[in-house]
């Protein structure tokens, strides 16, 4: 497949994510709750997590927010890459993701389905827009207070 080919499946699948994201609402129960906000460009978020009974694994993740298609398609398919996952290998999947954006990782078999969002890679200034959703879970997961995060100091 050649490479612009590639860039439009990518665009269309963040298009897709953004449009009819399949993790938007609340959990229900709320056991974390975080408010991430992208003060360069207006982008927030505020994540719900549900836990197991043990409170090591994610059940469910879903957020609400207003901003880009890359920062809402990012946080649906956070959504979907971290449900299931142990809380310790949800964290490490967000610091591989972020190493990722920041080039120095290469994406892993885990994070495949995170591919289309790559190219976001390309674009530094976009890098916060697809790492509010990450930043925010990390502190939600890290956190058992609610409170506002920002992504500025990236």
């Amino acid at each position: 497949m050649a490479l612009s080919n590639v860039r439009d499946l990518y665009q269309q699948v963040i298009l897709e994510h953004y449009k009819k994201p399949r993790h938007k609402g609340q959990t229900s129960p709320v056991h974390r709750q975080q408010r991430g906000h992208n003060p360069s460009c207006g982008d927030t978020i505020e994540l719900t997590v549900q836990l197991n009974e043990t409170g090591d694994r994610i059940e469910d993740v879903k957020f609400v927010g207003e901003g880009c298609a890359i920062a809402m398609a990012s946080a649906d398919l956070m959504a979907d890459a971290l449900r299931g996952k142990q809380v310790d290998e949800a964290l490490a999947m967000v610091k591989r993701f972020q190493g990722m954006m920041k080039g120095e990782d290469e994406f892993p078999k885990e994070l495949r389905k995170l591919n289309v969002m790559q190219g976001v890679a390309q674009f530094p200034v976009r890098i916060k827009c697809a790492n509010l959703s990450w930043h925010t879970i990390k502190a939600a997961l890290e956190n058992d207070q609610s409170q506002a995060i920002s992504n500025e100091q990236e």
